[in-house]
């Protein structure tokens, strides 16, 4: 919860510092203490509800998991018995496209049997701007990887100039009325093969070419 905290702080601090006219008119705003919030608030349902139950309510109609094999998450989940007790696990850091529409966080993950390893999530907002996870995947490993002492958050840097979204003040309806398209500062892939192992990677802009900040290999059979 510090760590939280301290995160919520600190995005608040910089939106108070930049003059409301020089900030990018998005049609939401990157924050990457929103997918942080979104990431506690899963786990936190998993606990309360069940596990699958939680991956199901969080879950956008088209999310996919690796389980290892891809498979449409609806379809999976679907009736799918929650375990006595739910993996816990904790986002280390978050990655937001510059749009504020999708998002990337990958952590830790624990069970209660002493079993540990890393997850990597992409969730996207719906219409409401709401977070859903569109992608999933979880790999083991033989002991934990160090946790950070605060949670980070980094928004991509802006790859086209953004417009507002309606029309201008006082002005008619016209082209400003449709949302602005996707802006493409994040982009992710998850590459499944035949044996179930993956490579997932995730990119952000950094206003001259794209940086891989998420770039993880499962071997077969994990």
């Amino acid at each position: 919860m510090r760590a939280r905290a301290a995160l919520l702080t600190l995005s608040a601090l910089a939106l108070l510092a930049v003059p409301v006219a020089a900030r990018p008119p998005l049609r939401f705003q990157p924050d990457p203490s929103s997918v942080i919030a979104a990431e506690i608030a899963f786990n936190r349902l998993a606990r309360q509800k069940g596990q699958w139950t939680a991956f199901r309510d969080t879950a956008a109609d088209d999310a996919v998991m690796a389980v290892p094999q891809r498979v449409l998450a609806k379809d999976w989940l679907k009736g799918r018995t929650d375990p006595p007790a739910p993996i816990s696990w904790s986002p280390s850091i978050v990655y937001v496209g510059c749009d504020g529409n999708l998002a990337a966080s990958t952590g830790n993950w624990s069970t209660t049997d002493g079993s540990v390893g890393y997850f990597t999530t992409i969730w996207r907002r719906d219409k409401k701007g709401a977070w859903k996870w569109i992608f999933d995947h979880r790999a083991p490993l033989a002991s934990p990887r160090a946790a950070p002492e605060f949670l980070t958050g980094k928004v991509a840097t802006c790859k086209r100039p953004q417009r507002p979204e309606g029309p201008p003040p006082g002005g008619k309806p016209g082209k400003n009325d449709l949302p602005p398209p996707p802006d493409d500062s994040l982009l992710w892939s998850a590459d499944v093969a035949a044996d179930g192992g993956r490579t997932v990677t995730v990119q952000i802009w950094n206003g001259s070419g794209y940086d891989a900040v998420i770039a993880d290999r499962v071997g077969a059979g994990s």
